[in-house]
């Protein structure tokens, strides 16, 4: 009882009702002054813990969430967006439009890869790129169909020449892209996307927990697995 009352920062007047309602529906068990919790409480207890992790992802930014179009998340991730947190939400400069993000930029650098699904080709990809590869970071990028389309017709020989890069592999997803990019490191997961009316209102969402970067992964796994490699220009 002490403990609940120091944790709770209540007093026992105020505890006690609360208490003997939990022990009326078989959710704990009192001993004295101890309580424990039931196995049927447990059970709730273990479904409980991810809900509130889930419900602080999406509190701290509701209208951001709200308005994002989440298809292009598997059920099977969206289930796990808690593993987002601790992340930010940014909102660059217009005069920073064209640029990728400062702090993606520079731990990408000191990465040993980075990864991207991209419906997007930033303008200063190709400085990166060199920057990332004289550094021997290994380079993965899955884009979409509209993005090899224009590569190859607007930007072909810098395509080709990421092409013949060995610490670059390009990927092609051939499925409707309802995002703009995701992109991560050994450090940090990048994420911009679309509003649920299909624009573009270039809000970043950054993270550089682990949990957040793992949960990367395999969204990009997802993605990778309906790819296939890119090897020549058609």
């Amino acid at each position: 009882m002490k403990v609940l009352l120091q944790s709770m920062d209540t007093t026992r007047q105020a505890l006690l009702p609360q208490l003997k309602i939990l022990e009326e529906n078989y959710l704990i068990t009192r001993y004295g002054d101890t309580y424990e919790l039931t196995p049927i409480s447990k059970l709730i207890v273990n479904e409980m813990a991810p809900f509130v992790e889930t419900l602080k992802v999406l509190d701290s930014n509701m209208d951001f969430w709200g308005e994002r179009d989440l298809r292009f998340i598997p059920p099977e991730l969206l289930d796990r967006i808690r593993e987002l947190d601790p992340y930010q939400i940014n909102e660059p400069a217009i005069s920073n439009i064209h640029e990728l993000n400062r702090d993606f930029t520079e731990t990408s650098a000191s990465s040993k890869c980075m990864c991207a699904v991209t419906n997007i080709f930033h303008p200063n990809f190709m400085e990166l790129f060199a920057l990332w590869t004289g550094n021997k970071v290994k380079i993965t990028m899955v884009i979409s169909e509209d993005l090899y389309n224009k590569l190859k017709t607007q930007n072909r020989d810098d395509f080709q020449q990421l092409l013949d890069n060995e610490y670059i592999r390009f990927k092609l997803y051939s499925k409707p892209f309802d995002f703009v990019y995701f992109a991560l490191n050994d450090r940090c997961l990048l994420i911009t996307m679309l509003r649920k009316d299909g624009w573009y209102d270039n809000k970043e969402l950054i993270s550089f927990s682990r949990s957040a970067i793992n949960w990367g992964r395999n969204l990009l796994e997802y993605y990778e697995h309906s790819s296939t490699p890119i090897t020549s220009i058609d």
